[in-house]
């Protein structure tokens, strides 16, 4: 990281505008000072992805949990800023938790904010290579995204099983809330900051992702020293589908052991 990137010049000359944060939260019955967790849904998604499932179990197990919808249109940096001062707002330092494109969030904002500890669930770090999976996976929704248009995401890059509670128009119906179109930011590969203060990070995914590729879920990994845990048999949005217990809970595990 260098002195320009510590001052954030751009945030002096170009503050990122202020807007509404819609967050979705859900406490446990009894506060033994587990730190809060912050959820980033990725592209497309919204704090309703996390709110299904993955909320409420972390809330059953003890740790307050907050999902951070993305603000319609904002770019890397909005959102960035919008993980780094939601976080800040919490009462105890907050675990940062991103998934698909919010995991590129999360990695950013990382090299922001001291995070207790931070999970990057089935990473779209940037590059070409998810863009190579969304056009073997879904040609006819990803073509126009090519050139400028919109990016339909479709139940077979999302899920293996099927979303056990959800229904594919219940899930169309929120897809569409959002103006999931990529920006060119989303294409560049590059080597995420150093977590502030060394925290933890977890890489997660599973080898049968048609959005994210074996080989990017190493690189993930091997960026912060570690290797991913994997979950067969799920699909992109781990979250939603019908074995969605199994990812949480082992990042509760995991999180358990850090912070004793």
């Amino acid at each position: 990281m260098t002195a320009f990137d510590l001052l954030r010049f751009e945030d002096w000359t170009n503050p990122v505008p202020p807007a509404d944060r819609e967050v979705v939260s859900l406490l446990p019955e009894e506060d033994d000072g587990r730190p809060p967790l912050l959820f980033v849904p990725g592209l497309g998604h919204g704090a309703w992805a996390f709110a299904e499932h993955w909320l409420p179990h972390a809330a059953g197990r003890g740790f307050p949990a907050h999902a951070l919808t993305p603000r319609p249109g904002g770019d890397l940096r909005a959102q960035v800023h919008d993980v780094v001062q939601t976080a800040a707002s919490l009462p105890r330092q907050a675990v940062l938790i991103g998934h698909g494109v919010g995991a590129l969030v999360v990695a950013r904002a990382l090299g922001r904010y001291p995070a207790r500890a931070a999970v990057l669930a089935a990473p779209v770090l940037g590059g070409w290579s998810a863009l190579g999976s969304a056009l073997r996976a879904n040609p006819g929704g990803t073509l126009p995204a090519l050139v400028g248009g919109r990016l339909s995401l479709s139940a077979r890059q999302l899920f293996q099983s099927g979303p056990p509670a959800l229904t594919a128009e219940q899930i169309t119906g929120y897809l569409s809330r959002l103006d999931p179109k990529p920006r060119a930011e989303l294409l560049r590969r590059a080597t995420p900051p150093r977590p502030v203060g060394d925290a933890p990070v977890l890489v997660i995914g599973s080898p049968d992702d048609r959005v994210v590729a074996r080989p990017a879920l190493d690189r993930a990994a091997a960026a912060y020293s570690g290797a991913p845990l994997m979950f067969p048999g799920m699909g992109h949005d781990l979250m939603l589908e019908a074995s969605w217990a199994e990812p949480i809970d082992a990042i509760l595990d995991w999180l358990t052991k850090q912070i004793k």
